[in-house]
């Protein structure tokens, strides 16, 4: 009888981190565990999340990791929305050290992409959440750590400024959502993508109508991307 190789898949937010475990064809084998991220949110303390979490899933043989920021190699490279300290951490070697398993790390809108692409033609991912994430694929294969969120949008500002969750807090979800619609034509010219997958917590926010091509996508898609990470 073939053995069922589980992945622990981890997708960390500036507000939350999220658990879950995976059977190789993605299948969820146990109910999401979630918890705040702490605060102030330094790699310690949100290691130390990480394992918590994990120790609610039970067995699992492998670990993949969704990190808001970008990420070469397991190596952390930038964290807006955590803490200056992540700059040079190794996430992927202190999550293997105590989680004992090999762990993969990449962008989390990257794994959200992975779990949500079609694998045709140019697909563009972008998240809505504690900041503005975005993920680019041709034909299923990534182009890592795009970062779109911290180029220019509109008014001098950043994709990050005009539609991170602070954005949304301070205008209201009716501005907002325009915005979106805004970003959504300006992501359009500049890649001229088949399809634009909008994922994250805020996408419920949401208050205008989407073209044909554009699709929200659940939240669980940002776990389901893990086993993806692992197809070499």
């Amino acid at each position: 009888m073939k053995t069922v190789v589980r992945t622990l898949a981890i997708d960390i937010g500036g507000s939350g981190i999220k658990t879950l475990v995976l059977d190789e064809s993605g299948q969820p084998q146990t109910e999401r565990s979630r918890t705040e991220t702490p605060q102030p949110a330094k790699p310690d303390l949100v290691v130390n999340a990480i394992v918590s979490l994990a120790n609610q899933q039970g067995e699992f043989d492998r670990v993949s990791a969704g990190f808001p920021g970008v990420v070469r190699a397991g190596v952390t490279e930038t964290a807006v929305n955590l803490d200056p300290d992540w700059v040079g951490f190794d996430l992927a070697k202190a999550l293997s050290d105590r989680l004992k398993k090999p762990v993969r790390v990449v962008n989390d809108a990257d794994m959200q992409g992975m779990g949500a692409i079609a694998g045709h033609g140019v697909e563009l991912v972008i998240t809505l959440g504690t900041g503005f994430g975005s993920a680019l694929f041709l034909n299923g294969k990534l182009v890592p750590n795009l970062e779109m969120g911290h180029h220019e949008f509109r008014n001098k500002e950043t994709y990050e400024q005009q539609l991170g969750r602070a954005a949304l807090d301070r205008v209201g979800q009716k501005k907002w959502s325009r915005r979106l619609g805004q970003s959504i034509e300006s992501l359009r010219k500049l890649f001229n993508y088949d399809r634009l997958y909008i994922g994250g917590g805020n996408t419920n926010k949401i208050t205008i109508e989407l073209p044909p091509n554009v699709k929200i996508v659940p939240n669980i898609s940002g776990l389901l991307g893990g086993i993806v990470l692992w197809r070499d």
